[in-house]
């Protein structure tokens, strides 16, 4: 049996199995906004740029790159997002006049990767470059965009060890979906991808993330309920931010022995994701504090308790009044979170033992005492409220911290360089 003849069953194969799951994705509370969008080619129209955003994270590096994204000729861009914490983002961020005004810009939900609905959207579509953020390899936008022959641009790429290891032993798919060009942000992610894809060219970027110490945008709603007018006074606020489902027994635990030993304060609970705030209402009335939902709060929060943030996007913009942060994802092998933002912003900042997808960053801040890692929750929890009675200068903080990662800026500008290169030679 030939190459092609495999590779096109294949495709056969996972078109039936999304045909068989689309109507129980349909039930799902996540996927529900923009359904219809996402099974339906009808809505998209032409351009020349198509950039995917994953979700939060990878919307906000597309924020980042269509900010500083400057052609000498008309574009056309489309910008997808498969999440509406992504949606919400991009549409919040990239408001008229905030782009170049030689981009037309369009922000438009992301397709479901079954091949008959990828390949409609690309003939839709018909994009002269696409770009794909960090990991977003699907399979059946790649097997379209091949066909059509359009430039396939991968930028901030990075592949932890198990990643690598499920795409290294399925690389007989993926070397036929190769992209044409992968910006790396280490070396060893550079290595890894290589190893998949043989036939694209590789090189190295520093990560967009370290341009966002002290970028310019936050997702933070106008009004009465912005964030600096319901924040603590004159209470300090700690923040534990994107705690995922598998720690928050840990996390739990960590608020009790944070407030026996500092009473007076107010803390910040920021779930990795929403469906979970259910759980932790039900995991907070167990505390004797006052706990109070984000969403209901229109002026400073005075006495001890806690505060459940049930408000997507806001979490950057708290770190700049945080006095201590710790970083979730990190009490259990989940990779850890993004460090460099609540650090940038002049907030002591603490991981637990596992931050192994944020090392391009955590490693070396830990080296330079500008971030803690500690191995317990009791152990972050004391750490916290050591923080409480003893803070820091934050203008001295943020400013050690830019200063330590100063050098490793300017990824954005790079990738901007490298997607105008390639309409260059396509005209």
């Amino acid at each position: 049996m030939t190459k092609t003849v495999v590779i096109t069953n294949f495709f056969r194969f996972y078109n039936l199995i999304w045909k068989l799951a689309l109507p129980f994705l349909k039930r799902n509370k996540r996927l529900r906004q923009g359904f219809e969008k996402r099974i339906s080619s009808s809505h998209l129209s032409l351009a020349d740029l198509w950039i995917q955003a994953a979700s939060a994270g990878e919307a906000y590096l597309a924020v980042a790159v269509l900010l500083e994204l400057k052609p000498k000729t008309p574009l056309n861009v489309l910008i997808t997002t498969t999440t509406a914490q992504g949606m919400d983002i991009l549409k919040s961020e990239l408001t008229p006049g905030r782009v170049s005004q030689s981009i037309d810009l369009t922000i438009d939900w992301f397709p479901f990767d079954m091949p008959d609905l990828a390949g409609a959207a690309v003939r839709a579509v018909n994009p002269g470059v696409m770009v794909l953020l960090e990991t977003e390899l699907w399979p059946g936008l790649l097997f379209s965009l091949k066909k059509k022959n359009a430039k396939i641009l991968m930028i901030n790429a990075r592949m932890s060890q198990k990643s690598f290891g499920r795409y290294l032993r399925t690389r007989c798919l993926w070397k036929h979906l190769a992209p044409d060009l992968i910006m790396a942000i280490s070396d060893q992610d550079r290595n890894r991808f290589q190893m998949i894809f043989e036939t694209s060219k590789i090189k190295t970027m520093s990560n967009i993330k370290f341009d966002s110490i002290d970028a310019d945008f936050y997702f933070s709603p106008p009004g009465p309920d912005k964030i600096q007018n319901i924040l603590p006074s004159p209470l300090p606020l700690s923040i534990l931010a994107s705690v995922r489902r598998q720690e928050e027994k840990q996390a739990f635990l960590m608020l009790k022995k944070m407030f026996s030993l500092f009473p007076n304060q107010v803390a910040a609970v920021f779930p990795r994701h929403m469906n979970r705030l259910e759980a932790w209402k039900k995991m907070l009335s167990f505390l004797d504090l006052k706990v109070y939902l984000r969403s209901e709060l229109y002026s400073p929060v005075t006495t001890p308790g806690i505060i459940l943030w049930d408000v997507f996007g806001e979490l950057k913009t708290a770190c700049e009044f945080a006095s201590v942060v710790f970083v979730g994802g990190s009490l259990k092998p989940l990779g850890g979170q993004n460090v460099i933002e609540p650090a940038g912003r002049g907030a002591v900042t603490i991981t637990g033992p596992y931050c192994e997808d944020f090392a391009w960053a955590a490693e070396e801040m830990i080296k330079k005492g500008l971030l803690i890692q500690k191995k317990t929750w009791k152990a972050i929890a004391e750490t916290m409220a050591e923080t409480l009675l003893n803070p820091v200068n934050r203008e001295d903080q943020k400013a050690l911290v830019q200063s330590c990662l100063q050098s490793k800026k300017g990824g954005t500008r790079h990738a901007c360089d490298e997607i105008l290169k390639i309409f260059d030679l396509l005209n």
